[in-house]
């Protein structure tokens, strides 16, 4: 089946490259249109209890605003100074009705708690009108205008936490191109040898980013899609479409040397190297797609995302590249600066080594002559870097993923460091009675209930904060961590207390949203593992014709996977690092992430597996020799994965540097499984094990074995070498 597109590509190649060209034109003007598309935010279940108790509150009650604070200064005067009141109303009363809906201050209100211990700050809270865009709009519309004469004007709030994140994931990707692009462009020329061959994986790559913003704008057209998403697109677009490029180019350059011409070299090239390129792809397309199952906004997204990447960066991997290759042919290798790089480091040309005598290979050899000693040292390292993971406390988002320094953190920062804590408290009960709250009876039955959640061990004091027909909001005071786990056990409780009789109670705020959040995200993990590595299983028992070596590569993608959660937890719940790589500490660590990383890194494990398993499976067809297969598929795909290791870290490394704490978590993560799987996993662990398994790795039940045989995702078989395998040698 490769074989024949890889001829069809040849023969249609024009046609291809100008089909290619349409599609970009269309994803420049139309795809890239989706950052105005784009929400924030996205991290609760939107079928929590902790949701609908908002959306009813929201219904009946009226919101309860606080999307926007400004926090008002002053060096020399107190809030109890006329001159101080007067320049704050006179600013909000000249504010848009149409914007702001309500602006709550402490001379309408008398609230002690918004105004500070020194009296020389006081903060109003806004709401305004709309939805999430509408509001954000809104606040662009009325900054300049929430200035205050004589008084430092400092503006807050969650709305204005969310156009900071969102637009520092923007900037955040605009830094990150400008610095890996120009590395990955050097470095593409050194590592291929040649301007026009470097040039393709780059291709590729954009080619990948805007397919897949295009796909994230058509998704954003029928559902909600977090802008967060357009991180991992640029990361896994650009970084597998530069892997399938090496991979691609690499295999074609070998056959050139081979084949008798051009259409019979990229017909081998797409019958081996296409062929794993298509099965990678939908392997990790598979991992991404676990995140469907959550119904989190932001996981959900990261899914579209990122199969939209792998998908169309296989696709163009699988089409326009070998149109491309077609088109080149030996000019691959054209603008090759070999030559001056050997001048410049005063070395000879390179004499190519055998399979079984590079540098890759003697690594195996020596490997496999240890099995048990490097099997055994590596896997306990790995599970001793894993450790730190079995004390994860998990958490929610707040305003200290945003940088120090920046406007909206430092308001909430002052708020909670200089102003008595709010009389709202971490969680909410909204309340619905069989009668109205004014009647005797519904008051009656609202009292009960509030003295009942006041009595609850734990509860510091609950107040009634609003009321309208048959509905109240029940505010339950907390003194502790209002999102710690004693908070979230408080939820439970209070979930417990009886309701009155015909009525219903929503247990809400901070506390609930993340028990809420755990629980949902705890409930369909196993789901999502048991959907990844079924569907992964199937699809490598179907390109390797093993049940062994599925299962194997399940393991090992679990020991790198452990050892980059544990460094997770040291890194950034324990805080070191944290001044290198700048960043707040928190005490632990944001819940959906270690779900995101867990599907990213199994599917790009899995690419890096399906690469080497594809050279070494090749190999033993031709010999039916185990050991000699895996010596010679290493020192094959060593450089090749080194190299696609190398560069997919430089373009992680620029996203290690957001501003964002969860976007470098992802990054950083990243970085530490890819350089664990490319050179602890694929040079040691996987020689070594598959020297203890010998002919074992290739074993397959009878029915499975026809059913590979007659299904299985292959080629025809070459002819195998005549061969004499020793005693002990496979």
């Amino acid at each position: 089946m490769f074989e024949a597109l890889g001829r069809m590509m040849f023969r249609r190649r024009r046609w291809v490259v100008a089909l290619a060209l349409a599609f970009v034109t269309f994803a420049v003007t139309w795809g890239t249109g989706v950052f105005g598309q784009l929400t924030g935010g996205g991290f609760e279940d939107p079928d929590s209890e902790s949701t609908r108790a908002g959306e009813v509150a929201a219904q009946e009650l009226g919101r309860e605003g606080s999307d926007v604070i400004v926090l008002y200064r002053s060096d020399g005067l107190t809030v109890d100074d006329p001159a101080f009141q007067e320049a704050v109303t006179e600013s909000l009363d000249a504010l848009p009705d149409d914007v702001v809906e309500q602006a709550t201050t402490f001379w309408a209100t008398q609230a002690p708690q918004l105004v500070s211990e020194d009296r020389r700050s006081t903060y109003a809270v806004l709401t305004l009108a709309g939805d999430d865009d509408q509001r954000e709009a809104g606040l662009e519309e009325i900054q300049a205008d929430l200035a205050a004469d004589g008084l430092d004007v400092s503006v807050g709030g969650g709305v204005a936490i969310n156009r900071d994140i969102n637009e520092m994931v923007s900037s955040d990707i605009a830094r990150a191109e400008m610095i890996s692009l120009p590395i990955l462009a050097v470095l593409l020329v050194i590592i291929f040898g040649s301007i026009a061959a470097a040039s393709l994986p780059l291709a590729i790559g954009g080619v990948a980013i805007l397919g897949a913003f295009t796909a994230l704008r058509g998704f954003a057209q029928v559902t909600d899609v977090s802008i967060f998403a357009v991180n991992v697109v640029t990361i896994i677009g650009l970084g597998l479409a530069i892997d399938y490029g090496l991979f691609m180019v690499s295999r074609f350059r070998e056959e050139m040397r081979r084949q008798g011409s051009v259409e019979d070299a990229l017909a081998r090239t797409m019958a081996t190297a296409g062929r794993t390129v298509a099965v990678s792809g939908v392997t990790v397309a598979i991992s991404l797609a676990g995140l469907l199952i959550f119904p989190q906004v932001f996981l959900r997204s990261m899914g579209f995302g990122g199969m939209s990447a792998v998908l169309i960066a296989m696709l163009a991997a699988l089409t326009l590249l070998p149109a491309l290759l077609a088109m080149l042919g030996p000019k691959v290798d054209a603008l090759s600066v070999r030559p001056w790089l050997r001048r410049v480091f005063h070395r000879p040309p390179a004499r190519p080594a055998g399979d079984e005598h590079g540098a890759w290979a003697r690594i195996a050899h020596a490997v496999m002559r240890r099995p048990v000693l490097i099997t055994v040292g590596v896997a306990g390292l790995l599970l001793a870097l894993s450790l730190p993971f079995l004390r994860v406390e998990f958490g929610g988002v707040d305003e200290r993923v945003l940088p120090q320094g920046t406007e909206s953190r430092e308001v909430s920062e002052t708020l909670k460091a200089e102003f008595p804590p709010s009389s709202s408290g971490p969680i909410q009960s909204v309340v619905t009675l069989a009668d109205p709250v004014e009647s005797p009876a519904g008051g009656a039955a609202l009292q009960a209930y509030v003295d009942d959640v006041a009595a609850v061990p734990g509860v510091d004091g609950a107040t009634v904060t609003a009321a309208a027909g048959d509905t109240a909001r029940v505010s339950v005071a907390y003194a502790g961590d209002p999102i710690g786990e004693e908070a979230r056990a408080l939820v439970g409780e209070i979930r417990d207390v009886p309701v009155p009789d015909g009525g219903e109670a929503l247990v809400g705020g901070q506390a609930a949203a993340l028990e809420d959040l755990l629980d949902s995200l705890g409930s369909l993990l196993p789901w999502m593992g048991l959907f990844v590595v079924a569907t992964s299983f199937v699809l490598l028992f179907l390109a390797f014709g093993s049940v062994v070596l599925p299962i194997k590569a399940v393991v090992m993608n679990v020991l790198s996977l452990g050892a980059s959660f544990g460094a997770l937890v040291w890194i950034f719940q324990d805080g070191h690092l944290s001044g290198f790589l700048d960043f707040t500490p928190t005490g632990f660590i944001e819940a959906t992430q270690p779900i995101l990383i867990l599907a990213i890194i199994f599917g790009l494990s899995m690419d890096y597996e399906v690469f080497l398993m594809s050279r070494i499976r090749e190999q033993y067809d031709l010999t039916g020799d185990n050991t000699t297969a895996v010596a010679t598929g290493l020192q094959r795909t060593g450089g090749i994965i080194t190299s696609a290791a190398l560069l997919l870290l430089v373009v992680i490394g620029a996203f290690s540097l957001s501003g964002i704490v969860f976007i470098k978590m992802i990054g950083v993560a990243m970085l530490i499984a890819i350089v664990v799987d490319a050179t602890i996993v694929r040079i040691l662990l996987v020689p070594a094990t598959m020297r203890l398994l010998g002919r074992a790795n290739w074993w397959a039940p009878g029915p499975l074995g026809r059913l590979y045989a007659r299904y299985g995702i292959k080629e025809d078989e070459p002819a195998r070498e005549p061969q004499r395998e020793l005693a002990g040698t496979h």
